[in-house]
């Protein structure tokens, strides 16, 4: 996978790529750029804001600072770019973001991440350059960048080679493998601590009777609201 964010904030970014499965993913051939929106902008100053038509309060990202950006760097009308590549806006209305959104995002080839400051983006470029609007949820946060941490970090621990057991993506909350549950509870060692034992399934080494206890247990939270 090709995976770019654009921000405005691209060092940021230098922490998150340390993070073992990202750098396990880009070890196995995965991409991971920032692309700077200041350094293309067609405005005096780097700016790359301005005040919204019909007042309030903050600042809107501009359309042509937009496009300048994904022009220089894709060399395509920033229209036709969604055409070749998945181009996400991430916005508070947009899309909520679940496993099933992040299974179907693992399996883009290209994806880009354009992240929003201040009030947000002018519309038309949710409107014309992206594909998709997604949200991580219903908060607001300062920027973008956060979010594309989120949508990166759900997005690159599902390819090949990002988590040292394949498995572990299989069966974990809000999986397929677990009907969209939150995941069950886990214990290790010592099986006793200051009287709290560990479910003596667990210890039984009976691996149907465990994978029905899971099972049930994860039921159990789906249930109580965190599914």
């Amino acid at each position: 996978m090709r995976l770019d964010v654009v921000t405005l904030f691209p060092d940021w970014f230098a922490w998150f790529v340390t993070q073992r499965h990202v750098a396990n993913a880009l070890a196995a051939g995965h991409e991971l750029r920032t692309l700077d929106l200041r350094e293309h902008t067609p405005l005096s100053g780097g700016q790359v804001d301005d005040t919204p038509f019909g007042g309030g309060a903050g600042m809107v990202l501009r359309v042509d600072v937009m496009d300048a950006a994904l022009r220089a760097h894709y060399g395509v009308d920033p229209v036709d770019l969604r055409m070749q590549r998945r181009v996400v806006a991430l916005t508070p209305g947009g899309r909520l973001l679940d496993d099933r959104l992040v299974d179907e995002l693992a399996r883009e080839p290209e994806i880009t991440l354009l992240c929003g400051r201040y009030e947000g983006f002018d519309e038309r470029i949710v409107e014309h350059f992206a594909s998709d609007a997604i949200s991580i949820g219903e908060y607001v946060l300062a920027g973008g960048e956060l979010a594309a941490m989120v949508v990166c970090d759900a997005v690159m621990r599902k390819l090949p080679g990002a988590l040292g057991h394949s498995e572990s993506v299989r069966e974990e909350s809000f999986s397929v493998a677990l009907e969209g549950r939150p995941e069950y509870p886990h214990y290790t060692r010592p099986a006793e601590f200051r009287g709290w034992r560990v479910p003596d399934v667990l210890l039984s080494g009976h691996h149907e009777e465990i994978r029905a206890w899971r099972l049930e247990r994860s039921r159990e939270r789906g249930a109580t609201g965190g599914g």
